[in-house]
């Protein structure tokens, strides 16, 4: 157990939030996402691109060219970290202002839906350090490939699956997962696909590995989130609410890739949650809604019941029905559409929307008590990170 009354996670805040046009196949440019979603962000915390010190990001738009673009001239750049899987950049930027090394630093994630101006390796060589880069963090990649288990839905079905069979889950129960986010997304005017589903539609959809079909997967897009963090006592100058950061989790060097564990169907989002509850006082029952990663709808069970919103095996029952989990229950989820719905943007959706459920800024889709206390969560099979947002 840490000291969670001197943790680094407090010293920062997130003071702006930014979000791009989003669509699908939209020929927009990387650059002119990233552009839409920074410089809002950073109007929206107050801030001009003086103030701006410290850069993060994963590595889609190019550092340097975002920062010419924008005119910054940081004095701290940063990115991945073996810490909080796609959402390191975010953990990474709290960190650099908890350390003095920056005050305001901007993060952002852009996506083009088919990798725009990035090229795939096309060469034997590009290949094969493809595959050694992966197997740095997927100890089972060569085994996977070798038995043509190429992407990911081939790998999750398999923890999918074995979840059914251990604790009875069904794909009915998966399905409501995909009702609630399309319901939510409704209500979101830049979710991609907003036409309510039912679960019949559900069970009816083009199979794409057992037990998912099409809408158990997320909807690539075109898109750019970014965010301000900035040091914990700008908090009293934001001209938005300030959302702090109350504890944070991830799963570095979790090695064992996709189903080398001991419990498996378990992925490293047992560790990352673990870490996460060992930094609070906070208990599982304190959280008043989750913006839980679903790149497709397996992952949010396993999240749910990582975090101890429900217990192991008991996701499905928890979300079954979609009254629990709707704008109105007891624990409203993925209240802007989801990844299923709302469009693909690697967890950073997630945490713009937890941003605006806090700030009680998110219009017809703010949910119906006071959100005072948040889970964002990102990743499956050996990457994961999560955190708790407060008020």
């Amino acid at each position: 157990m840490h000291d969670v009354t001197d943790l680094w996670e407090h010293k920062g805040i997130v003071s702006g939030i930014g979000i791009s046009r989003v669509g699908r196949k939209t020929g927009i440019s990387s650059i002119d996402l990233t552009k839409e979603s920074c410089l809002q962000a950073i109007a929206d915390a107050g801030l001009t691109p003086a103030d701006i010190d410290g850069v993060a990001t994963l590595g889609d738009t190019p550092l340097p060219e975002a920062t010419a673009a924008l005119g910054l001239d940081p004095k701290w750049t940063g990115g991945m970290i073996p810490l909080g899987g796609l959402l390191s950049p975010v953990l990474n930027a709290v960190q650099a202002v908890a350390e003095g090394k920056a005050r305001h630093v901007l993060v952002y994630r852009t996506v083009l839906m088919f990798g725009g101006e990035v090229a795939p390796p096309s060469d034997e060589e590009g290949e094969e350090e493809g595959v050694r880069s992966m197997a740095r963090i997927m100890g089972d990649v060569h085994q996977l490939l070798t038995y043509h288990a190429y992407a990911a839905p081939i790998w999750l079905s398999m923890h999918a699956k074995r979840h059914m069979h251990l604790y009875g889950t069904t794909k009915e129960q998966l399905g409501w997962l995909a009702v609630n986010s399309r319901r939510n997304a409704g209500l979101n005017e830049r979710a991609v696909y907003k036409d309510p589903i039912t679960l019949d539609d559900y069970m009816a959809a083009r199979p794409v590995s057992e037990p998912f079909g099409l809408l158990d997967c997320d909807v690539p897009i075109d898109g750019s989130i970014a965010l301000v963090i900035s040091a914990a006592d700008y908090a009293d100058d934001c001209p938005n609410p300030a959302i702090r950061f109350n504890a944070a989790g991830g799963a570095p060097n979790v090695g064992g890739g996709w189903w080398y564990r001991p419990d498996y169907p378990n992925m490293a989002s047992v560790d990352a949650a673990k870490m996460m509850w060992d930094r609070t006082d906070l208990k599982p029952s304190d959280l008043d809604f989750g913006e839980l990663y679903d790149g497709f709808t397996f992952l949010t069970f396993a999240w749910l019941e990582a975090l101890g919103i429900c217990g192991q095996g008991e996701a499905g029952p928890f979300v079954e029905g979609a009254t629990r989990i709707a704008l109105e229950g007891d624990f409203p989820l993925n209240t802007y559409g989801g990844q299923l719905s709302a469009g693909r943007m690697h967890g950073y959706w997630v945490f713009h929307e937890a941003c605006l459920q806090l700030r009680g800024q998110a219009g017809a889709r703010q949910i119906a008590k006071k959100a005072e206390v948040a889970a964002v969560a990102n990743g499956g099979g050996p990457i994961a990170g999560c955190m708790i947002l407060t008020r």
